[in-house]
């Protein structure tokens, strides 16, 4: 358990926050406080999920399905949200070591542990299957051992991330490798017959320390989880007898979780189920809990911003519209005012962003980045550009790439923490460097065959190669926009309002995130986002847009009039780039589950749209 960072959000939707709890790759989880005063897991969905429709569909549909799970060794959940700006959600919180922790603390569980393990577990996926549900991730981090039992956790959420090829590339799939069933490993359709060989492999985990199938690397292991039988020996007898058939090859040949309830008999009542250093590890984590809630928050102001924040209270408007004038400005950017939608432009002199930061990359041309051998052959987004290699290769750069939530960031490239493996697609590969100070985005190449050619041997040898080149010359600087004046690309989305206004014209806003370079979203129960990109001239895209009068000058509106969740998006043309094609800027706002009328919602995003035109810089 960790304090929160400093100046993150106090709550998640009504959970009021405590401390951090761990992270993995679907996610972080927070301790939080309920409005009804109970403890709370409340797990956020990592970002990279969060911009996937897809996902949200499917957690939706499993948060619904997940909600009918109440047994007694299940964590229950208590509330949900799978159309905020960053899904979460919210289950009972459980003070206890996860399986593998208590494993660590105290080694293989005795005997009688072993039962009650057997009978929780098996209790909890007949609960979830009950529901309509295969866990699909049931390995030894999703259960955590308390005082009365076992708990199985994060039932469902495997599933709604299952399928996203975006998320799932480099061949990889949504599971723990030493626990996957055969048909899992395969890429098959799962049944709960699936989640009992998982049961079977946590089992031999428990009784021995390690998976039946452990091998030297992830390959290895799944190629033993679907073709070699595993070593029991070291399992005592009668949990062996029980484990046997549930590590069957075939699904058909695997007991239900009944079963093994049946074969297992009653479990005798124990006031110490767990070897005493695991009870130590749940006392203290009881203890932690406890001292989470009676203690100050984590990001409780320091003096100083109390002092700010009072002067602000005292002065009012004029302070905060020279604080913003601060804070906000950036060499040939125009600046928002908090109060008043006015505008001014103020150059400062704080000298050239760093090379690699955000600002830095914004004001980078990519198709000026690589090496006169690389021809640019498309340039259509601010961010990217496609190059042709003389043999015929494309090379694909982009800055301010989203890392994926499945990269192995073990690399190392020109300095930088990297991560370099297979893209989708025969013949190709993705390397991407982090952004100094980020962990979510980066600068990337992916190079691909051209068309009708033949893969190269060493595809992912030339996407490092060509990354090193470009950070290279990105540091050395000298490629940046020949013409610069009045562009959208060297200009922070995130820059041209604040949380201030956006609440003002929305609702609160519960937190503030930028997607790439160009993108940027204020969480207000659903998104507000503005995106400045290059793109087909509104109003000529074949799209269904109304063109409408907004701060003078025409714009066009999409209104979706959703029931419950209406949105609103307008556009408008910025400076042109070629023949029916400009610089665009976009303001949405998607009110999920407002109930709101779209009319009333096209206003406020009208009124945001309003204030950020004279922020823009002038051509």
């Amino acid at each position: 358990m960790r304090p929160l960072n400093p100046g993150e959000p106090s709550h998640v939707g009504r959970y009021r926050l405590l401390a951090s709890l761990g992270a993995g790759g679907m996610g972080r989880v927070l301790l939080a406080v309920a409005p009804d005063g109970r403890l709370a897991a409340v797990k956020q969905i990592h970002p990279a999920f969060a911009h996937d429709d897809g996902f949200r569909s499917r957690f939706a549909r499993e948060v619904e399905a997940s909600r009918l799970v109440s047994g007694a060794y299940t964590a229950a959940v208590m509330d949900a949200d799978p159309s905020a700006h960053t899904p979460w959600l919210a289950s009972v919180y459980v003070a206890g070591p996860s399986l593998r922790e208590a494993v660590d603390a105290a080694g293989p569980l005795p005997p009688d542990s072993l039962r009650y393990l057997t009978a929780g577990l098996a209790s909890a996926l007949a609960d979830i299957h009950r529901a309509g549900l295969v866990h699909r991730d049931l390995k030894p981090s999703n259960v955590l051992l308390t005082a009365d039992g076992p708990r199985v956790i994060d039932f469902g959420i495997a599933r709604a991330a299952e399928g996203d090829s975006e998320l799932t590339r480099s061949g990889s799939v949504v599971g723990s490798p030493g626990f996957m069933s055969p048909e899992q490993a395969e890429g098959g359709p799962l049944t709960p017959a699936s989640d009992v060989f998982s049961l079977g492999a946590l089992l031999v985990m428990a009784a021995t320390g390690q998976s039946p199938f452990a091998g030297t690397s992830a390959p290895q292991t799944l190629y033993n989880v679907v073709h070699t039988e595993p070593d029991l020996t070291a399992v005592p007898a009668e949990i062996r007898a029980l484990v046997e058939p549930c590590l069957a090859k075939e699904p058909a040949d695997r007991p239900t979780p009944a079963q093994l309830l049946d074969r297992l008999g009653p479990a005798a009542p124990s006031a110490q189920p767990w070897p005493a250093p695991v009870h130590e590890l749940i006392r203290a984590q009881e203890a932690e809990a406890r001292a989470a809630l009676v203690e100050p928050s984590a990001r409780r102001r320091s003096p100083v911003l109390a002092v700010v924040a009072a002067v602000v209270l005292v002065v009012g408007g004029v302070l905060a519209a020279t604080l913003l004038d601060v804070t906000r400005s950036s060499p040939g950017t125009a600046v928002p005012v908090a109060q008043g939608g006015t505008s001014t432009t103020t150059p400062t002199s704080t000298g050239p962003p760093a090379p690699l930061s955000a600002a830095g990359l914004r004001s980078v041309d990519p198709c000026r980045v690589l090496g006169s051998e690389l021809k640019p052959k498309i340039d259509v987004h601010f961010f990217s550009c496609t190059y042709e290699a003389p043999d015929g290769r494309w090379l694909d750069l982009q800055l301010g790439d989203r890392v994926p939530s499945d990269a192995a960031v073990t690399d190392e490239i020109a300095g930088l923490p990297a991560s370099v493996g297979p893209a989708k697609g025969e013949g190709r590969c993705t390397a991407i460097a982090l952004i100094p100070d980020q962990e979510t985005h980066g600068v990337s190449v992916t190079t691909s065959p051209g068309v009708g050619d033949a893969p190269e041997a060493d595809p992912c040898g030339t996407a490092r190669n060509t990354l090193t080149e470009a950070i290279g010359a990105l540091r050395q600087g000298g490629a940046g926009w020949r013409d610069a004046k009045g562009t959208l690309a060297t200009v922070d989305p995130c820059s041209l309002t604040d949380d201030a206004e956006v609440g003002e014209l929305f609702d609160v806003v519960i937190g503030t995130e930028p997607d790439g370079l160009h993108r940027c979203s204020w969480d207000v129960g659903g998104p507000v986002d503005i995106t400045l990109e290059r793109a087909v001239q509104p109003g000529k895209g074949g799209l269904d847009e109304s063109p409408v009068r907004v701060g003078g000058r025409t714009v066009y509106q999409q209104a979706n009039p959703a029931p419950g969740s209406p949105s609103c998006q307008v556009s408008w043309a910025h400076i042109p780039v070629e023949e029916g094609f400009t610089e665009v800027v976009r303001v949405k706002y998607y009110a999920l589950g407002s109930g709101a009328d779209v009319d009333d919602e096209c206003g406020k995003v009208h009124r945001l749209a309003e204030r950020i035109m004279p922020r823009l810089p002038q051509p």
